[in-house]
């Protein structure tokens, strides 16, 4: 059997008025991302992991911000093209995990509707979909409100 394992990272600055969108989900709040696509910090660094597990570069990459194509683009639709290419090169995903670290709002009641919207769009049941959330204690630019990052590993495999 053949495993793989990626790592992703992103960021995105929040701004008052915009949608948040975080793991295929719109998260009630005042504050969104600044992006050209929906801005979904989460989908984003997960695509980032799995991309990484075949060297297939970043999502920056395959759909970058100079093309009109993705602008505005929901995420989840990043994600399934990235899937897509990872099966057609005869991989299967075996489990997620992102944290993401965001001041606020509070996420942990939203983390069971991200699970269950990711796990269809990834192949695999939501228990191999982990999603932690903290704070930074105040602390630097997500501590001051200014920004999201967030951390996703992933692990696929060839039978």
């Amino acid at each position: 059997m053949d495993i793989r394992i990626g790592n992703g990272y992103d960021v995105h600055a929040l701004a008052t008025g915009l949608p948040m969108w975080l793991g295929g989900v719109q998260i009630p709040s005042e504050n969104g991302f600044v992006a050209h696509s929906d801005g979904d910090v989460a989908i984003h660094a997960l695509c980032d992991a799995l991309l990484g597990c075949l060297a297939l570069g970043d999502i920056g990459h395959l759909f970058p911000d100079t093309d009109p194509k993705w602008k505005g683009v929901d995420s989840k639709l990043l994600l399934r093209e990235v899937v897509d290419l990872i099966h057609t090169k005869g991989y299967k995903v075996g489990n997620v995990d992102i944290t993401i670290a965001l001041q606020r709002p509070k996420l942990a009641p939203h983390i069971g509707t991200m699970r269950q919207t990711l796990a269809p769009i990834l192949g695999v049941t939501h228990d191999r979909v982990s999603i932690k959330a903290t704070t930074t204690e105040k602390l630097g630019f997500v501590g001051r409100q200014e920004g999201c990052e967030v951390w996703a590993s992933a692990l696929i495999l060839k039978d």
